[in-house]
C-alpha cells in the first residue's frame, strides 16, 4: 500500500493539486503535463479519481466510506460507480443495500484489473513525457 495523501490536498478526478505537498515546490520553466483518462463511447469512463474511488471502495468495503475518506459527497460516487459499472462489460463493484449492519460494495476481479490496467496506461503516458 502506498502512503495516504492527505483529503484536503485531493481533487476528485484530477489527483494532488500542485504545489500542496510539504516540501513541493512547483517547477519552474516550461514543464510538460498531462492527464490521462479513458472514454469509452465518449464518455468518461476511467480516470485518476475513478480508480482511487475504486481502490477505497476495495480497501474499506463501502460506497460512503470511500466518498468520506476522499471528501466527495456520496451522491457523487455514486452516480460515478454507476456509471462506470454502466460503461464496462462487466461490473466493477458489486453493492448490497440494507440489512443489520447496513450495506456493503466491494470491488470484483474485472475491477482490479481495469485499475491494474489505467495504471499501467497512466505510468507508460508519464514515462513517456518525461523522457
Amino acid at each position: 500500500m502506498s502512503k495516504k495523501k492527505s483529503n484536503e490536498d485531493f481533487v476528485p478526478e484530477f489527483g494532488v493539486k500542485h504545489g500542496t505537498r510539504s516540501g513541493h515546490k512547483p517547477e519552474s520553466g516550461l514543464v510538460l503535463k498531462s492527464k490521462v483518462w479513458l472514454e469509452k463511447d465518449g464518455k468518461l469512463f476511467m480516470g485518476y479519481g475513478r480508480a482511487t474511488l475504486l481502490e477505497r471502495i476495495d480497501q474499506l468495503g463501502s460506497i460512503s466510506a470511500a466518498a468520506r475518506s476522499m471528501k466527495l459527497a456520496y451522491r457523487n460516487a455514486w452516480l460515478w460507480v454507476e456509471a462506470i459499472n454502466r460503461l464496462a462489460p462487466k461490473p466493477l463493484v458489486i453493492k448490497s443495500t440494507g440489512g443489520p449492519r447496513g450495506g456493503y460494495a466491494r470491488l470484483t476481479e474485472e475491477g482490479r484489473r481495469i485499475i491494474r490496467e489505467y495504471k499501467e496506461k497512466r505510468a507508460s503516458v508519464r514515462d513517456a513525457i518525461n523522457k
